[in-house]
């Protein structure tokens, strides 16, 4: 084949592609994250380490439950199993459809279960790097979406996109940015911005693999920025559309551990 129609050809490829990721908008991206197949319910057994800005290092064995109601409305309970300091602590979110997610936790020490007030969400979730604000749902109604650009992360092509909340009071973060993957529509990388607008912390995805046909994060890391201290999650178990008592969702589980 002549070479110069090779090259047209390429040329002409190239320029569709381009064409295809612009015709893109930001709230779209959003909108694909947010209808990417998930399963009904989830079930994952996760080791977390902690580590510290001199490096000491601190592991954590911890259970989730998930499940998305007829309504679409998300639940999602947290259990730490180990180390002795923080086994038995359990945590329920409870998303809402006209208002805040609510959020409660039991603490064995006190043995009662506490409400999160909303002016604690941008405080740590359980000494990691991850907030209570980080553990809520979100409506995408809730933000702006802007398409930055499109570049390539860990050999992923992505469209990176900035949000930021309508209302400044309904989040502790004055933006985000996320490096969507164009294909699998999972952010791999996220990037949030304190209220003074400088980068505080940085959530990047480290593995991805196939769990019963829906891409899942098996690796992540939580970085902040400003303290040098990071969050890891590693899943060591994860099933998919397992059938779950409702009762596992409710207030009387965490006081008791029996749903």
């Amino acid at each position: 084949m002549n070479t110069r129609r090779v090259a047209l050809i390429g040329a002409v490829s190239m320029l569709l592609v381009a064409m295809n990721l612009a015709a893109i908008t930001g709230r779209e991206v959003a909108e694909n994250v947010e209808d990417r197949p998930m399963g009904d319910t989830t079930h994952a057994l996760l080791g977390m380490r902690l580590t510290d800005s001199n490096g000491q290092v601190s592991e954590r064995v911890i259970e989730q439950y998930g499940l998305e109601t007829n309504e679409g409305l998300l639940r999602n309970v947290i259990i730490f199993h180990r180390p002795a300091s923080v086994e038995g602590t359990r945590f329920l979110t409870i998303e809402n459809e006209d208002r805040d997610d609510d959020q409660w936790i039991y603490l064995p020490a006190l043995q009662r279960v506490r409400r999160i007030a909303a002016s604690e969400s941008d405080s740590s979730f359980m000494g990691t790097d991850f907030t209570y604000e980080d553990l809520q749902s979100r409506s995408i109604d809730d933000y702006t979406y802007e398409l930055l650009r499109e570049e390539t992360f860990d050999g992923r092509p992505c469209y990176v996109v900035e949000a930021r909340a309508i209302d400044p009071a309904d989040s502790s973060y004055s933006r985000s940015v996320q490096w969507v993957d164009a294909e699998r529509w999972i952010p791999l990388k996220i990037e949030l911005y304190d209220d003074r607008d400088r980068l505080l912390k940085v959530n990047t995805v480290t593995r991805l693999e196939r769990v019963q046909g829906y891409w899942t994060i098996i690796n992540n890391r939580m970085e902040n920025v400003q303290t040098g201290h990071k969050t890891e999650l590693f899943v060591q178990r994860w099933v998919y559309d397992e059938a779950l008592p409702e009762g596992l969702f409710t207030r009387r589980f965490l006081e008791t551990g029996r749903p």
